[in-house]
């Protein structure tokens, strides 16, 4: 008979796997107790099921370089994992210790962020979360005045780099887990820091947690409950939201004609969704309501714009366009390309890159083009003369001329030879380049990965 745990956790990875296919698991483990259950939960899970014992499995350990245990703790992953015939993976990181931001949080990020490098193609990376977690994240959302998507708490699934995040223990208490674990007899780490009541979850969990449960006893499973409806609602607005910015950004620039046709609670669910949509991170509930008013309201040839801490929305002829900040461009940058060998060239966060490629009806002639080429970024009075026999057009009117957005001008490529400029971005091409009836190898230049630009 199947200890109730395991078929608990089989049953949820089975409805998982059917509803996305998985290639394999990897377990996030800390070497405490949750995540040490989740193991040997998931090892027995595989020994009485085939399916799930046909997905690879291996764990993943971060070490935060935080606690004078931390290396104890990563040896003590490596002995579990040996004895459990499990590999693993240790990824290092640093937290980075900024003033004024919190230490847990950063830490959490960084972890994610190595989980996410690590993940492979359609891999799971399952965490021990339970449903004493989701009480404490509710009632932590619920003081930081979250809304709906908040106060869902964790799913139990979300995407995660090339992969999935999977918290396939969310019906399952912290007393359940520690049960088990105890009844295997397997030792498990503790970290200090988990009575540190400076720490937010911390304090939540030793000194609200249990008023709550004296009086309300079954509080977890009933927050649990409640996550899910509300989840269900998140869904549900998801589903709206989609629709609406569907309408209002078909090209990924919003229409502030369309937005104001909405209802103002219609105008924040889809705000929300475009600027995540974006690659930007949410704006709290001050800037989300800057956007929707002060952009509006702003003079029809002003370009203001709302930033917060992950974000930025412009306005610039009743469109709306959102992207992540982004380290400014320095004029003196300047990369050499040799075309011929490496048909591609990265230019860098958030500028893209540029590709050189193969096309018989391209407008580039191979054979005028340098064999090595430099490629920079604006400065001052740069001239490029697009057609034969024409003078030469100031970069600015070339810029302005091709509807290029005012803040990213300075984000155009100029690919240039020693001499001159040859080419701005991917659409102007100097005159002395263009392929002709005689050209016998033509090429195009593609420039992506650097968002609205036009």
């Amino acid at each position: 008979m199947k200890q109730p745990l395991v078929a608990a956790l089989i049953a949820r990875l089975r409805a998982m796997h059917a509803e996305r296919p998985l290639r394999g698991l990897c377990v996030a483990l800390s070497g405490g107790v949750d995540s040490v259950a989740l193991l040997l939960a998931l090892q027995q899970a595989r020994r009485n099921d085939a399916p799930l014992r046909r997905l690879p499995l291996r764990a993943l350990h971060v070490h935060h370089h935080l606690r004078p245990e931390a290396d104890a703790w990563a040896r003590h992953c490596r002995r579990l994992c040996r004895a459990q015939g499990v590999s693993l993976g240790v990824r290092h990181v640093e937290v980075p210790r900024t003033k004024g931001s919190s230490l847990e949080a950063e830490a959490r990020r960084v972890r994610y962020a190595a989980f996410e490098a690590a993940l492979r193609t359609d891999e799971a990376l399952l965490t021990a979360h339970h449903e004493d977690d989701q009480l404490e994240t509710m009632l932590l959302q619920w003081m930081r005045g979250a809304g709906v998507a908040g106060l869902a708490a964790m799913p139990a699934r979300a995407p995660l780099g090339r992969g999935w995040l999977l918290r396939p223990l969310l019906t399952q208490s912290r007393a359940t887990l520690e049960a088990f674990v105890r009844a295997s007899g397997t030792a498990t780490v503790e970290d200090d820091s988990n009575v540190d009541e400076r720490f937010e979850r911390n304090y939540v969990r030793r000194r609200v947690v249990p008023l709550l449960r004296a009086r309300w006893p079954a509080a977890a499973r009933v927050a649990s409950r409640s996550a899910a409806h509300l989840a269900e609602a998140r869904e549900l607005l998801e589903e709206r939201a989609t629709a609406d910015v569907l309408q209002l950004a078909p090209q990924g620039v919003l229409s502030l004609a369309r937005l104001a046709e909405l209802s103002p609670a219609r105008q924040r669910n889809a705000l929300r969704h475009w600027i995540v949509g974006c690659g930007a991170s949410v704006p709290d509930a001050v800037h989300l309501e800057r956007v929707r008013h002060e952009l509006a309201a702003a003079r029809a040839d002003a370009t203001p714009q709302v930033e917060w801490p992950g974000g930025r929305v412009r306005r610039y002829r009743g469109m709306l366009y959102c992207e992540r900040p982004q380290p400014a461009v320095a004029a003196a940058d300047r990369l050499g390309w040799d075309w011929q060998r490496h048909r591609s060239l990265d230019l860098g966060a958030g500028r893209g890159r540029l590709r050189l490629v193969a096309d018989r009806h391209g407008p580039l002639d191979a054979a005028r083009l340098p064999a090595r080429l430099i490629v920079r970024f604006r400065a001052a009075g740069e001239r490029i003369a697009l057609e034969p026999g024409q003078h030469r057009q100031r970069l600015k009117e070339v810029l302005r001329a091709a509807g290029v957005l005012p803040w990213r001008r300075d984000d155009v490529p100029l690919i240039c030879s020693a001499k001159s400029v040859l080419a701005v971005g991917d659409w102007a091409i100097a005159a002395t380049l263009r392929a002709t009836a005689t050209t016998r190898r033509r090429l195009r230049l593609e420039w992506t990965g650097a968002g609205s630009i036009r």
